[in-house]
């Protein structure tokens, strides 16, 4: 099945560790061009790794959260002519590349304007903590978005790029993945789910608890004024 209008947008804030592999994967899936990895100003070799591996790079000079990176993502995906949906995934190794293939299959099948990549079928291996905080925040925005969101928190995504055209993102932090999911909501956007691996491994995670979950707040309270 051909990939070529379909494009991967990677945000990564020092990963060089992993990233490497993560790109690797998926240039057996994609073409290089259709890669783009956004270094939200990694202190480590992260832009390095991103540049020796022959994909199209965008540069944060410094640190400027995960929303603002995936934002300039979708501004460079964009302008490839011919991509139809983004494909979004994290640099650290919790997402399996190879697992794009089941957006790609049930998004050639339904055409729907999202589809999620749902972990919470398979949640053994998924921290507590995380387990209850995904299914508090999934029923949260399922409740504002009118759409039953079984993982809202999944960075594992396809969007098409015409429902990235009609919605204007504002947020530049963790809280962008769910004002994508209400806004797109709010422009009648079809979504849809796929099951996919649950990863996790040691790595510290880069959300903080008290200041994610007063930005979550707010972004689901200020909705209410869209």
């Amino acid at each position: 099945m051909p990939l070529d209008k379909y494009c991967a947008v990677i945000p990564a804030y020092n990963e060089g560790s992993h990233l490497s592999e993560v790109i690797r994967r998926l240039k057996d899936l994609m073409v290089p061009q259709n890669i783009i990895v956004v270094d939200d100003g990694s202190t480590d070799d992260t832009l390095a790794v991103a540049k020796a591996a022959g994909v199209t790079v965008i540069e944060h000079g410094r640190n400027r959260g995960k929303g603002l990176a995936l934002r300039s993502g979708f501004e460079r995906a964009g302008k490839i002519r011919g991509v139809e949906a983004v494909l979004t995934l994290d640099a650290d190794g919790q997402h399996d590349p190879s697992e794009i293939l089941l957006f790609v299959e049930r998004f050639e099948r339904t055409g729907e304007d999202i589809i999620i990549g749902d972990r919470m079928s398979d949640t053994g291996k998924m921290p507590f903590i995380r387990k209850m905080t995904n299914m508090t925040t999934s029923l949260v925005i399922s409740l504002r978005a009118g759409r039953r969101i079984r993982d809202s928190q999944s960075g594992f995504r396809l969007i098409t790029t015409s429902i990235l055209d009609r919605v204007e993102l504002v947020t530049e932090h963790f809280e962008t993945e769910s004002e994508i999911l209400i806004k797109a909501a709010g422009k009648g956007a079809r979504f849809g789910s796929v099951p996919v691996s649950t990863i996790y491994s040691l790595e510290v995670s880069k959300i903080n608890p008290w200041r994610d979950t007063a930005r979550f707040i707010k972004l689901v309270f200020g909705s209410f004024f869209w």
